[in-house]
Order: C-alpha cells, then sequence, then structure tokens
C-alpha cells in the first residue's frame, strides 16, 4: 500500500469547495494569466496591455473586469493632457499573493519550454540581484527537495464524498 489509509483516501473526500478549483475559476485561462503576467511587469494601461500581449479588447477588457471583480486588481484613475480621463490597473494585496504562483509557472516553463537561449525573462531579489525561485516550504521551515515529500490530506472544511 502506498501509505494511505481508508480514512485519507482522497477519493473519499468531496471536492466541491476545493481552492484549487475555485482559484481556478478566476485565473484559468492563458489571457488572465498573460493580464497578470503584465501588470507585475509594470504595464498598467489598457492600451499598453492590448498592444504588448496582442490580446482582442474584448477579451482583455472582460479579464480585466474580472479581475477588478475578484478584487485582484483595482482602477486607478489617470489623464493624459488633453485627453479623457482613463484607468490604469494595479495589484491589491490579493492580487500580489498571486506573485509566488507566477513565479513558479516561470520555473516550470523555463525548465520545460525554454530553448537552449534561455529565458527571456528573470525575476531577481531587489536586494542582492540573485534569481528568484519558487520553493516548497512547510509551516515549520523546512525545505522540501522534491513535490513528493508532500501529501495531501484533507483539511478542517473537508466533508466526506456522498454517492
Amino acid at each position: 500500500m502506498s501509505g494511505t489509509t481508508a480514512t485519507n483516501n482522497a477519493l473519499d473526500w468531496s471536492v466541491d469547495n476545493c481552492p484549487i478549483g475555485r482559484a481556478m475559476e478566476i485565473l484559468g485561462d492563458r489571457w488572465t494569466v498573460v493580464v497578470l503576467r503584465e501588470v507585475f511587469n509594470g504595464i498598467r494601461r489598457f492600451d499598453d496591455l492590448r498592444i504588448r500581449t496582442a490580446i482582442p479588447r474584448q477579451v482583455l477588457s472582460n479579464r480585466l473586469a474580472n479581475l477588478v471583480e475578484h478584487d485582484i486588481l483595482h482602477r486607478v484613475p489617470y489623464r493624459e493632457p488633453g485627453s479623457r480621463q482613463r484607468y490604469e490597473y494595479r495589484l491589491t494585496e490579493k492580487g500580489f499573493d498571486l506573485y509566488p504562483l507566477l513565479i513558479a509557472i516561470r520555473d516550470w516553463g523555463d525548465k520545460y519550454l525554454v530553448g537552449d537561449g534561455g529565458s527571456p525573462l528573470t525575476i531577481a531579489h531587489r536586494d542582492c540581484d540573485s534569481d528568484v525561485h519558487a520553493e516548497l516550504r512547510c509551516e515549520s521551515g523546512h525545505s522540501l527537495s522534491s513535490p513528493r515529500d508532500a501529501v495531501p490530506r484533507p483539511g478542517p472544511a473537508a466533508r466526506r464524498r456522498t454517492g
């Protein structure tokens, strides 16, 4: 047996309230993650986002509205001289908390998808200029050397599957 017990079998537990599934309802398409990448890189204005990403105007508008609705981005007004008021999109605290996810996606892409020339983007620690990477750590401070060192377990809101 692979270390699972009858009380810890993933098939016994409901996934109705799964935080991964719920997060993917908000973040689960390519364009949403691309928008977040750009905002993290300092691109905040609609036209700049559209030009840089080639996202169709309506798709970009919908993704930005969704991220604002879920309090990941907030709109900040600005006005260029002689123009109407427009908005920049800035990260909220909830949005900033997604940065480790984007770094993990970038790390995975660097490992499996980038060619011999290397990545077009690195992320550096502002204080020492060393590269930043995602890392798995437990609450006790131990670094996990492999994802296989982590095991899913039912959490405090887990409910047994019915049917």
